[in-house]
C-alpha cells in the first residue's frame, strides 16, 4: 500500500510570481505542480491544502498557527506525514511553534520552501520539495518530528535558524547536528532523531502573546530597558545576552531586572550568539542575573525560545511555577541542559 502525503501550502517565496510592480506575491498552489511535473514520479500518493489566505510568511502570526495545526490534527490519521511549504523569513518560527504545539507527534512535519520562485529557471524550489516529500513519505525511517529541509540537510525544526538572505543553504542548526543528509540517498542519522511517542497526538492551540524580546547592546539605556519592562501586561521577557549570557554588571540594570521579575515577570537569558550556549556565572557578568532569578536559555535559539513562551504561557494560565519548570526544561529537544 502506497504511503500518502499532504502538502499545506502557506505562500512564501516557492510559490510566488513578479508583479506588476516588480515585488514578489504569493500565487496558488497549482502553480507550484505545474512547475516541478517530477512529482508524477512519486511511488507515494501527494494530496495538497492551502491555507485560506496564503501569505507572505513576514506576516506569520500565532492565528496561523493554529490553522497549519489543525490541518494536520484533522487529517493526521488519513496521511503518513506533512509538508507545509512555507516562506523563509519566519520559517524556524513556524517549525519551532509547532513542534510544541503537536505533543507526542508520531509523524513527519517538513518544512521546506525556496530561495527563488519554483517557477524560476535556476530555482532551489524543486529539489526541496522532491525530497521533503522523500522524507515525509519514508517507510523504513519515521521521522516523528516537526523538521526543516533545506538545501541538502534536515534539521530538527526548533533547532534551525535562518542564516542567509542570499544563499541557497540558507539555513543552519549550530547547536544541533543535522538529522538527514540528502546526496544521491537520503542518509539518515537515526541515533539523533527523537523516539517515537507513545500516547496519542495531542494538539495545543493557545498562545500568550504578552512578551518581549530585550537586546542587549553597547550603550542601552535605563529608559528603553525599563519601557520595554513596564510594557502594559508583560508576562516574560527574553533577553539576549552577550557571549554566555553575559551582560552588563551596572546597578541600574541589574535593579531594573530585579524590579520585573518581583512584579512577577519571567526572565530567560538567550545569548546572542548562533552557535553556543548560555552558562550562568562562567563569568562574573552573568553572576548577578542568576543571583535575581534570571532563568538559562542553554542553547536555545532565539526563535524556539520566543515560540516556547508563549506557548508555555499559554498552556499555563495562572500557573507561574509551572511556566518556569517547564521553561527551564526541555519539551521535545530544543535545547541541551549544560
Amino acid at each position: 500500500m502506497q504511503n500518502k502525503v499532504l502538502i499545506i501550502y502557506t505562500g512564501g517565496t516557492i510559490g510566488m510570481v513578479q508583479g506588476k510592480d516588480g515585488s514578489l506575491h504569493p500565487f496558488a498552489l497549482k502553480g507550484i505542480f505545474e512547475a516541478v511535473p517530477q512529482l508524477e514520479l512519486c511511488d507515494y500518493t501527494i494530496d495538497s491544502c492551502q491555507l485560506d489566505n496564503i501569505i507572505d510568511s513576514s506576516n506569520m502570526t500565532p492565528r496561523v498557527w493554529v490553522d497549519i495545526a489543525g490541518i494536520i490534527e484533522r487529517e493526521y490519521d488519513n496521511y503518513d506525514g506533512f509538508v507545509v511549504l512555507h516562506g523563509t523569513d519566519t520559517m524556524a518560527y513556524t517549525a519551532s511553534a509547532l513542534s510544541f504545539m503537536l505533543e507526542n507527534l508520531g509523524k513527519p512535519v517538513v518544512l521546506t520552501g525556496s530561495q527563488l520562485p519554483v517557477g524560476v529557471l535556476r530555482s532551489d524550489g524543486r529539489e526541496n520539495i522532491v525530497c521533503a516529500l522523500e522524507i515525509a513519505s519514508c517507510k523504513e525511517v519515521v521521522i516523528p518530528e516537526v523538521c526543516v529541509f533545506f538545501e541538502n540537510r534536515l534539521y530538527r525544526g526548533n533547532r534551525s535558524t535562518k542564516v542567509s538572505a542570499e544563499n541557497f543553504d540558507a539555513f543552519k542548526s549550530y547547536n544541533y547536528p543535522s538529522l538527514a543528509k540528502a546526496g544521491i540517498t537520503i542518509t539518515y542519522k537515526k541515533h539523533l532523531i527523537l523516539p517515537p511517542p507513545d500516547k496519542p497526538l495531542k494538539v495545543h492551540k493557545l498562545f500568550d502573546e504578552h512578551i518581549a524580546v530585550l537586546k542587549l547592546f553597547p550603550g542601552i539605556s535605563k529608559e528603553l530597558v525599563d519601557s520595554i519592562l513596564h510594557t502594559p501586561h508583560l508576562k516574560a521577557a527574553i533577553i539576549e545576552a552577550y557571549g554566555s549570557g553575559n551582560a552588563l554588571t551596572e546597578k541600574w540594570f541589574i535593579d531594573s531586572l530585579q524590579d520585573a521579575i518581583e512584579r512577577g515577570i519571567l526572565l530567560m537569558d538567550v545569548t546572542q550568539c548562533k552557535a553556543g550556549a548560555v552558562k550562568l556565572r562562567q563569568y562574573e557578568a552573568s553572576c548577578d542575573m542568576e543571583r535575581i532569578g534570571v532563568i538559562s536559555g542553554h542553547d536555545i535559539t532565539i526563535e524556539a525560545a520566543v515560540t516556547k513562551m508563549m506557548h508555555v504561557l499559554g498552556i499555563c494560565t495562572n500557573a507561574p511555577d509551572t511556566v518556569r519548570y517547564m521553561m527551564e526544561n526541555p519539551i521535545c529537544g530544543e535545547f541541551s541542559k549544560n
